[in-house]
């Protein structure tokens, strides 16, 4: 849905990764864990430690990194999307924002290039981040911005079955389907 609007609409979508994201969120529940090798107290071996961030590997940790992100977001003037929670928007007079989060992946766009940079600006005092620059890549799908619209293709994703499976030298089909099968038009569509 974003790439559709953000085609209608002709903004830029840009592209930006929070590093150690898992390593930001707070936990909201008591989680105890065993002295990790290495760093074991001698005098205490049966001692553990109580979390007070999450750590990578939790079944917590995604939840209070959405939750951690979510907070910042909406104090920042942000709501949420009624459909998909995971898409945030802004409004400012007569321009919008919109903030798409995949985990660590946040992708966000606007007509108003100073929003971009204000929300670029916010997210770097708070997280660490590496701007992506222009979305081309998210999820598997290459993505294309042209003057004549968005175009989204899995190329690389094919390219790299076809090498799993050992198959460049493979004969290439046209249509990867039987010659004998013949369809014909639907005329009552």
């Amino acid at each position: 849905m974003l790439l559709a609007y953000a085609s209608i609409m002709d903004f830029k979508l840009y592209q930006m990764d929070v590093k150690s994201a898992f390593l930001n969120g707070f936990i909201q529940e008591e989680v105890y864990v065993d002295q990790p090798p290495g760093f074991e107290n001698s005098d205490k071996p049966s001692h553990v430690f109580k979390l007070k961030k999450v750590l990578y590997g939790l079944k917590q940790t995604p939840k209070a990194w959405y939750e951690r992100l979510s907070k910042f977001l909406l104090e920042k003037d942000f709501s949420r999307g009624k459909v998909d929670t995971t898409l945030f928007i802004k409004k400012k007079l007569n321009d919008i924002l919109l903030v798409q989060l995949y985990v660590d992946d946040i992708i966000f766009g606007s007509i108003n290039d100073s929003l971009c940079k204000e929300f670029s600006q916010d997210m770097h005092s708070e997280f660490e981040i590496s701007m992506m620059g222009e979305l081309n890549f998210f999820l598997g799908l290459q993505i294309k911005k042209t003057k004549n619209g968005i175009f989204v293709n899995q190329s690389m994703y094919c390219k790299e079955l076809i090498h799993g499976f050992g198959m460049e030298n493979a004969k290439h089909m046209a249509t990867p389907m039987s010659t004998a099968c013949y369809l014909d038009k639907d005329e009552t569509g």
